[in-house]
């Protein structure tokens, strides 16, 4: 159902009622409820949103679950592994030193491929779910 015209927001119906200029659209694939809003719970339930949220998962749980080990696991060795991390690799820099660094190395690239990733394929998705509700054309 969509509106042709929104009435004055003090004229609304309650919900559930009828508003002015009302028509029933069955072929209209918007998802939005009577007046206009976006329908949270059928977005939900559409395909596009189900991709949008499947696309984010693939990406998202490896992505923290390799940072998390990698960081985690620098942790532990710094902790109850001294000596390993006091190696030296070159001159004064040990192995801790050169771990602490990749550190920030991962940090910046795990940054720049999840920005990557966002832009060819959750933002062409986010735009599709946006279609459903019209919310790009306003």
């Amino acid at each position: 159902m969509t509106k042709a015209i929104l009435p004055p927001p003090d004229s609304r119906p309650a919900r559930g009622g009828r508003g002015f200029a009302t028509f029933d659209d069955p072929g209209s694939s918007l998802l939005v409820d009577e007046y206009g809003a976006p329908d949270f719970v059928a977005l939900q339930d559409s395909a596009d949103f189900r991709e949008l949220r499947r696309r984010i998962t693939v990406f998202v749980v490896p992505a923290t679950c390799g940072f998390l080990l990698w960081y985690l696991g620098y942790v532990a060795l710094s902790a109850y592994a001294p000596d390993l991390m006091g190696t030296p690799v070159i001159g004064v820099i040990n192995l801790g030193l050169l771990f602490g660094i990749l550190q920030f190395v991962s940090t910046i690239t795990l940054t720049l491929t999840y920005a990557r990733y966002a832009r060819r394929r959750l933002d062409p998705q986010v735009d599709a779910v946006r279609s459903l509700t019209a919310e790009d054309e306003a």
